[in-house]
C-alpha cells in the first residue's frame, strides 16, 4: 500500500476538501441540531459508535442516523466515473449487486471479510419518503487500501451501481474496506435520479461518503490479510479525518454480524 505522505491522490482529496466550506459548515450544524432529540442513539463514543437510530417520525424504521440531507463531499481522485480518467459506469455489467469480482475485460476477486451494504435513498424535503427508481453508484478500497482502475489499474471491482426499489432501498455485497494512512474507513457513492443519468457524472444529484464504525473496524482488523489497517485506525479519528471532521453524524452506518460470519453496513441516504 502507498504511503499517502508520498500519494498525490490523498494530495488531490485534501485540496478538493476546500471547495465550499460553507454550506458543508451549515450542513454540519444543521445535523448536529436535528440529532439533539434523539438522545441515548448514540454509543459510548458518541458519533464514533455507528450505533445510530432513525427519526421517530419519518417512518424509516430500519438504517443507521436521520434523513437529514447527506453533506456534498469530495469524490475523491479515484471516482471512476469519467472525472478523474477511469470510467467504470460505461462497463455493461456495472449494473451488479454483487461488485467483489472485476467484469469485462478485467478478472479477479476482491479478497476480505464478507460485507452486505444496504442503503435507502429518501427525500429528505418530503417526510423521508422513499425514493424509488434512483440509481446509486458505490466505490470504496480494498484491504490493503488501494482502488481499482487507479492504484489497483488491473481491476474493476469493487464498484457497482444498483437501482433503488419502492421502498428506496439498494443492496451490495462486498468486502470490509481497508484502513489506509491519512483516512477513516469508508465508502464512497454518488447518488443519480436514474439509470440513464449515470452517463454523466455530472447528473448526480448528492456526492458523499459513508464512514464504518470503530468497533466493526477493530474487529475486521484483527483478521489475517487486515494487518496494515491496525496501526493506520490508530492514527486517525473521524475528528482529524478530512473529510468526517466537520460532522459525520449522517454518515456513520449501523454495522451488525461479525468478521467471522460476515457483516452487514445499514444507512440511510437523505437526498433534498
Amino acid at each position: 500500500m502507498a504511503d499517502s505522505h508520498d500519494d498525490p491522490g490523498l494530495r488531490l482529496d485534501l485540496k478538493q476538501m476546500g471547495v465550499n466550506p460553507a454550506r458543508r459548515e451549515v450542513l454540519a450544524w444543521l445535523g448536529a441540531v436535528a440529532l439533539l432529540p434523539l438522545t441515548g442513539c448514540a454509543g459510548d463514543k458518541g458519533d464514533e459508535s455507528g450505533d445510530g437510530c432513525c427519526d421517530s417520525d419519518s417512518g424509516v424504521d430500519s438504517g443507521a442516523g436521520t434523513c437529514e440531507p447527506l453533506p456534498e463531499e469530495t469524490a475523491g481522485p479515484y471516482p471512476g466515473d469519467g472525472t478523474n480518467g477511469a470510467n467504470a459506469l460505461s462497463l455493461d455489467d456495472i449494473v451488479r449487486s454483487d461488485i467483489r469480482t472485476s467484469i469485462g475485460d478485467k478478472s479477479g476477486t476482491a479478497q476480505g471479510v464478507e460485507l452486505k451494504v444496504r442503503l435507502r435513498v429518501v427525500d429528505s424535503a418530503s417526510g423521508c419518503a422513499p425514493l424509488a427508481g434512483y440509481a446509486v453508484y458505490l466505490w470504496h478500497a480494498t484491504k490493503d487500501g488501494l482502488y481499482s482502475m487507479y492504484t489497483d489499474a488491473d481491476q474493476n471491482y469493487l464498484r457497482g451501481v444498483q437501482v433503488s426499489d419502492a421502498d428506496g432501498w439498494v443492496t451490495f455485497t462486498t468486502i470490509f474496506p481497508g484502513c489506509y494512512d491519512g483516512r477513516w474507513p469508508h465508502m464512497h457513492f454518488e447518488i443519480f435520479k436514474s439509470l440513464d443519468d449515470i452517463s454523466s457524472a455530472s447528473n448526480a444529484v448528492s456526492t458523499s461518503q459513508l464512514a464504518l464504525p470503530e468497533g466493526a473496524c477493530e474487529e475486521v482488523y484483527a483478521v489475517a490479510g487486515y494487518e496494515t489497517s491496525v496501526k493506520n485506525l490508530q492514527n486517525i479519528t473521524l475528528a482529524t479525518d478530512n473529510v468526517f471532521r466537520d460532522g459525520a453524524e449522517t454518515q456513520i452506518a449501523t454495522v451488525t454480524g461479525s468478521a467471522e460470519a460476515g457483516m452487514e453496513a445499514t444507512l440511510i441516504l437523505g437526498v433534498g
